[in-house]
C-alpha cells in the first residue's frame, strides 16, 4: 500500500523543489571543492558532500511517497537538522576547520540560512502529511 503525497501544488511542491535545488547545489559545490582544492578544507568539504547526500535522500523520499519513504524522509530531515545545528556551532567554535563557506557552516549563512530553516519546514510538512 503506497500512499503518495500530493505534490501537484502548494507547499509540498515548493518543499520538494527547494530540497532538489539544495541537493544539486550541495553536490556540485562539494564535488568541485573536493576535486580542485580538497587539501584546503577536507573536513568541511566532506561534510558538504554528506549534506548533499542527505538532501538527495530527502528529495527522493518526498517524491516517492508511501510509508517507508515517509519514515526515511523524517530520518533524513532529523539528521539534517542535527547536522546543521552541530556543524553550525562547530564552525564558530573552530573556524579553522571551515576556511570556506559550506552548506551547514555558520548555520547555512552562505545560503541565506535556508539550510537552518529547511529541516524545520520539512519535518513540519512531513508531520502534517503523515500517512
Amino acid at each position: 500500500m503506497s500512499e503518495r503525497l500530493d505534490l501537484s501544488s502548494g507547499p509540498g511542491r515548493v518543499l520538494v523543489f527547494v530540497y532538489g535545488v539544495f541537493a544539486v547545489a550541495a553536490t556540485g559545490r562539494s564535488l568541485v571543492q573536493l576535486g580542485t582544492d580538497a587539501d584546503r578544507a577536507p573536513f568541511a568539504y566532506t561534510l558538504s558532500l554528506v549534506a548533499a547526500v542527505i538532501y538527495l535522500v530527502a528529495t527522493t523520499c518526498l517524491l516517492l511517497g508511501g510509508r517507508r519513504a515517509w519514515h526515511v524522509a523524517v530520518a533524513a530531515c532529523g539528521i539534517e537538522l542535527l547536522g546543521v545545528l552541530s556543524i553550525g556551532v562547530l564552525s564558530y567554535v573552530d573556524s579553522e576547520l571551515f576556511p570556506d563557506r559550506t552548506v551547514w557552516s555558520h548555520f547555512g549563512q552562505g545560503y541565506g540560512f535556508l539550510p537552518l530553516v529547511l529541516p524545520f519546514l520539512g519535518l513540519a510538512w512531513l508531520r502534517a502529511t503523515r500517512p
